[in-house]
């Protein structure tokens, strides 16, 4: 990773994929800024705050909040050297003729909205600094509608379009914004959900916090607006 950066902010830390992701930049030495929505949560999960890690609630469907969390990190740490949009939510949803605005609001919101937040509350700070590094979680739903996924497909879709806008905004001024397009994630939450499924053959947390942790570094200096296929066998 680049040796001038040092900090990276994670949103949905929490999550099986977080989790994975603040281990793979800690092992690297950098300091973490883990945003989730509950307090409670992050103290269980990662523990009491120290010099290189400041844990701090945030609703992403909230621009003050978000703006809040940002500037404390900002006062901690003095920069944002990457971020990291990893919170995000699936729903099957309805036919798209049958599809609900809550459907269609819950999927935006999460997957899209939030990705508008922390855009909003970081780039000021990394364009101030010099440049930086964003990661959006996107996923293979992107590049292809499905049976009742239309509301899924298109905030994923949304996400990619708005990887790209971003990089062509903000390429010449250092910042690389790129994204992951992962398949079925293995976690225990889909492994409940799809019993006869063979996990083997998904995507591990592990081996998509690597793909992230390349995006933000050096070695990915000359990438921009990609979307990155993370689909292990499945």
């Amino acid at each position: 990773m680049k040796k001038d950066m040092q900090t990276v902010l994670i949103t949905g830390a929490c999550g099986n994929l977080g989790k994975a992701v603040a281990q793979m930049f800690s092992s690297n030495g950098w300091t973490l800024v883990l945003l989730d929505r509950e307090q409670a949560q992050l103290n269980s999960v990662f523990g009491t705050d120290g010099e290189r890690q400041l844990s701090l609630a945030a609703n992403l469907l909230d621009a003050a909040s978000v703006q809040s969390a940002v500037q404390q990190a900002l006062q901690r740490f003095g920069r944002i050297d990457v971020l990291c949009n990893l919170a995000g939510g699936f729903r099957m949803g309805e036919p798209v003729h049958e599809t609900s605005d809550g459907t269609w609001d819950f999927l935006m919101g999460l997957n899209v909205r939030s990705v508008l937040h922390t855009a909003r509350a970081v780039v000021p700070a990394m364009l101030a600094a010099g440049g930086g590094r964003i990661v959006n979680i996107g996923a293979g739903a992107a590049g292809k509608g499905g049976a009742n996924m239309g509301a899924y497909a298109a905030s994923k879709s949304a996400v990619a379009r708005l990887t790209e806008s971003m990089s062509a905004e903000l390429r010449e001024r250092g910042i690389n914004v790129n994204c992951v397009l992962p398949s079925i994630i293995d976690t225990p939450e889909n492994r409940k959900d799809m019993p006869k499924a063979d996990p083997s053959r998904w995507v591990s947390p592990a081996s998509l916090a690597g793909v992230i942790a390349f995006l933000a570094s050096d070695a990915a200096r000359d990438i921009h607006g990609a979307s990155v296929p993370v689909s292990g066998l499945s």
